[in-house]
Protein backbone atom coordinates (compact mmCIF):
# COMPACT_ATOMS: atom_id res chain seq x y z
CA UNK A 1 0.00 0.00 0.00
CA UNK A 2 1.78 3.29 -1.04
CA UNK A 3 0.33 6.65 -1.72
CA UNK A 4 1.81 9.32 -4.17
CA UNK A 5 2.52 12.44 -2.67
CA UNK A 6 4.36 15.83 -4.16
CA UNK A 7 6.04 18.33 -1.54
CA UNK A 8 6.09 21.58 -2.96
CA UNK A 9 9.47 22.96 -1.94
CA UNK A 10 11.60 25.87 -2.56
CA UNK A 11 13.31 25.05 -5.79
CA UNK A 12 10.51 22.67 -7.35
CA UNK A 13 7.89 19.54 -6.39
CA UNK A 14 9.40 16.84 -4.73
CA UNK A 15 7.58 13.25 -5.55
CA UNK A 16 7.70 11.09 -2.40
CA UNK A 17 6.15 7.36 -1.32
CA UNK A 18 3.92 7.25 1.59
CA UNK A 19 3.57 3.72 2.97
CA UNK A 20 -0.13 3.22 4.66
CA UNK A 21 1.18 -0.04 6.98
CA UNK A 22 4.06 -0.04 8.98
CA UNK A 23 6.15 -3.12 7.62
CA UNK A 24 9.85 -4.51 6.78
CA UNK A 25 11.44 -1.53 5.32
CA UNK A 26 9.40 1.08 6.40
CA UNK A 27 10.82 4.28 8.39
CA UNK A 28 8.56 4.74 11.09
CA UNK A 29 7.78 7.20 13.43
CA UNK A 30 6.18 7.06 16.81
CA UNK A 31 5.71 8.94 20.43
CA UNK A 32 5.70 6.27 22.99
CA UNK A 33 5.89 5.41 26.66
CA UNK A 34 7.79 2.99 28.13
CA UNK A 35 6.76 1.31 31.48
CA UNK A 36 7.83 -1.38 34.21
CA UNK A 37 5.30 -3.46 35.79
CA UNK A 38 4.53 -1.51 38.50
CA UNK A 39 3.72 1.34 36.81
CA UNK A 40 7.31 3.10 37.01
CA UNK A 41 8.15 5.30 33.67
CA UNK A 42 11.81 3.81 32.02
CA UNK A 43 11.60 6.16 28.56
CA UNK A 44 9.18 7.81 26.73
CA UNK A 45 9.20 10.45 23.83
CA UNK A 46 6.62 13.04 25.46
CA UNK A 47 7.56 16.69 25.11
CA UNK A 48 10.24 14.98 22.29
CA UNK A 49 10.47 14.48 18.76
CA UNK A 50 9.08 11.35 17.90
CA UNK A 51 11.66 8.01 17.58
CA UNK A 52 12.05 7.11 14.15
CA UNK A 53 13.25 4.00 12.94
CA UNK A 54 13.54 1.85 9.98
CA UNK A 55 11.73 -1.51 10.52
CA UNK A 56 13.32 -4.93 10.36
CA UNK A 57 17.26 -3.75 10.36
CA UNK A 58 17.69 -4.28 14.24
CA UNK A 59 17.30 -0.43 15.26
CA UNK A 60 14.57 -1.80 17.82
CA UNK A 61 14.14 -4.27 20.30
CA UNK A 62 12.30 -7.18 18.28
CA UNK A 63 8.97 -7.56 20.12
CA UNK A 64 8.56 -4.02 19.71
CA UNK A 65 8.73 -4.22 16.44
CA UNK A 66 6.57 -6.87 16.01
CA UNK A 67 3.54 -5.26 18.02
CA UNK A 68 3.84 -2.74 15.24
CA UNK A 69 3.81 -4.87 11.96
CA UNK A 70 0.33 -3.98 10.48
CA UNK A 71 -0.18 -0.29 12.32
CA UNK A 72 -1.36 2.55 10.12
CA UNK A 73 -0.56 6.69 10.83
CA UNK A 74 -2.80 7.88 13.99
CA UNK A 75 -3.35 3.84 15.53
CA UNK A 76 -2.27 3.48 19.14
CA UNK A 77 -1.06 0.35 20.51
CA UNK A 78 -0.86 -0.95 23.78
CA UNK A 79 1.32 -3.93 24.62
CA UNK A 80 3.57 -6.10 27.10
CA UNK A 81 6.56 -7.59 25.80
CA UNK A 82 8.22 -10.36 28.38
CA UNK A 83 12.20 -10.87 28.54
CA UNK A 84 11.85 -13.22 25.70
CA UNK A 85 10.94 -10.69 23.75
CA UNK A 86 12.15 -7.96 24.51
CA UNK A 87 16.25 -7.82 26.37
CA UNK A 88 16.24 -11.70 27.35
CA UNK A 89 16.79 -13.40 30.61
CA UNK A 90 19.39 -12.24 33.04
CA UNK A 91 22.48 -14.13 32.35
CA UNK A 92 24.65 -15.01 35.62
CA UNK A 93 27.85 -16.24 32.88
CA UNK A 94 27.83 -12.58 32.12
CA UNK A 95 28.71 -11.52 35.85
CA UNK A 96 31.77 -11.11 36.07
CA UNK A 97 35.38 -10.35 38.49
CA UNK A 98 37.99 -7.93 36.50
CA UNK A 99 40.56 -7.36 38.20
CA UNK A 100 40.56 -3.25 39.74
CA UNK A 101 44.44 -2.88 37.77
CA UNK A 102 42.80 -3.21 34.42
CA UNK A 103 40.66 0.17 34.88
CA UNK A 104 42.14 3.15 34.50
CA UNK A 105 44.88 4.30 37.66
CA UNK A 106 42.83 6.86 39.71
CA UNK A 107 39.43 6.48 37.85
CA UNK A 108 36.41 6.49 40.79
CA UNK A 109 34.25 3.44 40.37
CA UNK A 110 30.99 3.43 41.78
CA UNK A 111 28.84 0.67 42.20
CA UNK A 112 25.54 1.38 39.46
CA UNK A 113 27.99 3.01 37.06
CA UNK A 114 27.37 2.09 33.51
CA UNK A 115 30.70 1.98 31.50
CA UNK A 116 31.87 0.82 28.22
CA UNK A 117 34.23 -1.67 26.63
CA UNK A 118 35.44 -2.78 23.49
CA UNK A 119 35.32 -6.68 22.94
CA UNK A 120 36.20 -8.82 20.04
CA UNK A 121 32.62 -8.32 18.89
CA UNK A 122 32.48 -4.34 19.01
CA UNK A 123 31.36 -2.23 21.79
CA UNK A 124 30.05 -3.19 25.12
CA UNK A 125 27.99 -1.82 27.82
CA UNK A 126 28.51 -3.16 31.54
CA UNK A 127 27.22 -2.22 35.02
CA UNK A 128 29.61 -2.05 38.07
CA UNK A 129 27.94 -4.91 40.72
CA UNK A 130 30.56 -4.20 43.18
CA UNK A 131 34.03 -3.12 44.01
CA UNK A 132 36.41 -3.81 47.08
CA UNK A 133 40.17 -2.84 46.68
CA UNK A 134 41.39 -5.48 43.93
CA UNK A 135 38.33 -6.55 41.73
CA UNK A 136 35.30 -5.17 40.26
CA UNK A 137 32.46 -7.49 39.82
CA UNK A 138 30.87 -6.11 36.51
CA UNK A 139 27.19 -7.24 34.71
CA UNK A 140 27.16 -7.27 31.16
CA UNK A 141 23.50 -8.16 30.94
CA UNK A 142 20.98 -5.49 29.49
CA UNK A 143 19.84 -3.56 32.65
CA UNK A 144 16.55 -4.20 31.31
CA UNK A 145 17.44 -8.27 31.13
CA UNK A 146 14.79 -10.08 32.99
CA UNK A 147 12.64 -7.64 32.71
CA UNK A 148 9.08 -7.15 31.14
CA UNK A 149 8.22 -4.02 29.45
CA UNK A 150 5.27 -2.57 28.96
CA UNK A 151 4.40 0.29 25.80
CA UNK A 152 1.98 2.70 25.14
CA UNK A 153 2.71 3.69 21.19
CA UNK A 154 1.00 6.01 18.69
CA UNK A 155 2.11 6.05 14.89
CA UNK A 156 2.67 9.72 13.96
CA UNK A 157 4.20 8.67 10.22
CA UNK A 158 5.07 6.15 7.73
CA UNK A 159 6.91 6.43 4.71
CA UNK A 160 9.46 4.04 2.33
CA UNK A 161 12.89 3.03 3.45
CA UNK A 162 16.07 4.26 2.20
CA UNK A 163 16.28 1.81 -1.38
CA UNK A 164 19.38 -0.84 -1.25
CA UNK A 165 21.70 1.70 -2.67
CA UNK A 166 21.29 4.15 -0.46
CA UNK A 167 21.14 2.14 2.24
CA UNK A 168 25.25 0.91 1.45
CA UNK A 169 26.48 4.59 2.70
CA UNK A 170 23.44 5.28 5.43
CA UNK A 171 26.20 5.18 8.48
CA UNK A 172 27.39 2.83 11.31
CA UNK A 173 24.95 1.14 13.79
CA UNK A 174 21.40 1.69 11.14
CA UNK A 175 21.97 -1.93 10.58
CA UNK A 176 21.72 -2.60 6.81
CA UNK A 177 25.63 -3.03 6.99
Amino acid sequence: RTLRTLTFRRGGIRESNMVSIVEQNTMVSVHYTGTFTDGEVFDSSEGKDPLTFLVGHGQMITGFEQEMLGAEVGEKRVFTLTPDRAYGERNDEAIQQVPREQFPEGMAIEVGMVLGAQSEQGPVQFSVASVDDDMVTVDFNHQMAGMTLNFSVEVVDIAEGPIQKDMDNCGPGCGCN
